[in-house]
């Protein structure tokens, strides 16, 4: 049995400790606030992040992050924005040789870069992996069959890690294209908001699957030019992760595009929710790395210019539709 640490205790961390004590594991997951780790342990449930879902009683908690250091092997679930000062706090008590399992989605706001690239810069000598895919939290919680990409630099590390986390219910596919299952995951936020907005101003279903398949071809586009490879793009990281998040409710970034095509203000959509939607930040920090590679990414944009520069989304769907027309690559 491997001790697994889980850092974040949202519902996607809450989730995954259920995946990984499910795959034989002992679970330790850190809470920020002391009241979650404390609902945790007394009543084995998670009301605020994963509420009417019951917890196996042997996933523990704390709010210590320093309890999660005796693990054999971590997962970092804190929001994307959050990881760099996670990782300054984990610097001075790491313990050598431990891996990390990154399971944030999103690239940094100010610096561009994506989970892989902060975590190095703040635990320079961590073993690093990618954990992604078309997963909600619910439902892997709840022991739905579900599956995942796990990347880690190389293949026979990244099977080997595979068997610790993965089960029958929570089926693991290994990779070594550690950019290219971060890029899909963060991406696909922001197109999800596109795709939600789509369906909250009654474009209709042909204008989803349009805006889906276009928002691949973006999604590839950076990813290729961060050096990712296309085939991951087309896999659970990428196209399965991007399909799951556009077409359902249970994705906050949808449900919040769906809010903004219904005409709601993104500040009072925001004010009510306690789970972080992702790609609310993420638009901005695509966009600013899509700029740095030289890569176009007009439905991105289109989502950022609505989120974070005030333009009307009515005027942003007339410029969007009022593009040139073009050959299909």
């Amino acid at each position: 049995m491997n001790k697994v640490g889980v850092i974040g205790a949202g519902a996607w961390g809450t989730a995954l400790a259920c995946a990984m004590q499910r795959a034989g594991n002992e679970v330790l997951l850190q809470a920020y606030e002391p009241e979650v780790a404390e609902a945790i342990n007394r009543s084995h449930a998670n009301p605020i992040y994963l509420p009417n879902t019951n917890l196996n009683p042997n996933i523990r908690a704390t709010s210590d992050l320093i309890d999660i250091i005796g693990s054999d092997v971590i997962l970092m679930v804190a929001p994307a924005q959050h990881v760099r000062a996670t990782c300054k706090a984990l610097r001075p008590i790491w313990k050598k040789g431990t891996p990390l399992l990154i399971c944030a989605k999103g690239i940094e706001l100010d610096s561009g870069l994506i989970m892989s690239e902060v975590v190095g810069e703040e635990l320079p000598d961590v073993e690093i992996g990618i954990l992604s895919g078309p997963t909600f939290a619910i439902e892997v919680a709840n022991a739905l069959p579900s599956a995942c990409t796990l990347a880690m630099k190389e293949m026979d590390r990244a099977m080997i890690m595979a068997k610790v986390v993965g089960s029958s219910r929570f089926r693991i596919y290994a990779s070594d294209d550690i950019v290219g299952a971060q890029i899909g995951g963060a991406v696909k936020n922001v197109l999800a908001i596109a795709s939600g907005m789509a369906s909250g101003k009654g474009f209709g279903d042909n204008a989803r699957a349009a805006l889906i398949t276009r928002g691949i071809s973006e999604l590839t586009r950076l990813g290729v030019a961060k050096g990712a490879k296309p085939e991951t793009l087309m896999g659970l990281s990428g196209m399965g992760d991007l399909t799951l998040t556009c077409n359902s409710m249970q994705s906050r970034n949808f449900s919040l595009g769906v809010a903004l095509g219904h005409g709601e203000k993104l500040e009072d959509i925001l004010k009510v929710r306690k789970a972080v939607t992702e790609g609310v930040f993420t638009a901005r920090s695509v966009c600013k790395l899509a700029a740095s590679l030289h890569v176009d990414m007009p439905i991105c944009k289109a989502v950022n210019r609505i989120l974070n520069e005030g333009a009307d989304i009515n005027e942003v769907v007339d410029d969007l539709l009022a593009r040139p027309f073009r050959e299909e690559i």
